[in-house]
C-alpha cells in the first residue's frame, strides 16, 4: 500500500479533507475540524495513525506488530499501523472507515 492509495481513499469520505496543521512533513486528514488519520510523508512503509476504539486498539496492537500505540497521540484511542502488508488492504480500510465514523459519530 502506498501513500497515494491510502490518501486517495481517506478522502474518498464526505467532507474529508487534507490539511497541514504539524508542518509538511505530516500530512493529516479531517472532517467536521477532527482528525480522524496522519500519515507521516516520506516514510516507508507507510505510517497511518487512526482513531480507534480502546479495546479494539488493545486487541490489534496484541495481535499485530506492526499496530503501535498512537505516536504522538492519545495512546488509548490512537493506533499508528505500519502498512509492511500485516494487515489486509480491506483490514485498513475497515479501520479507516472505523476512525472516521468514530469522529463523525462525536
Amino acid at each position: 500500500m502506498d501513500h497515494k492509495t491510502v490518501e486517495d481513499y481517506i478522502l474518498s469520505f464526505p467532507n474529508a479533507k487534507l490539511e497541514y496543521p504539524f508542518g509538511e512533513g505530516v500530512a493529516v486528514y479531517k472532517v467536521q475540524d477532527k482528525m480522524f488519520a496522519l500519515i507521516a510523508e516520506g516514510k516507508e512503509p507507510v505510517r497511518l495513525s487512526l482513531k480507534c476504539d480502546p479495546l479494539l486498539a488493545k486487541t490489534l496492537r496484541e495481535e499485530y506488530e506492526s499496530v503501535l500505540p498512537g505516536y504522538h497521540l492519545n495512546k488509548k484511542h490512537w493506533n499508528t499501523l505500519i502498512l509492511t502488508g500485516q494487515l489486509s488492504w480491506e483490514q485498513v480500510q475497515d479501520l479507516i472507515r472505523l476512525s472516521y465514523n468514530l469522529v463523525t459519530a462525536g
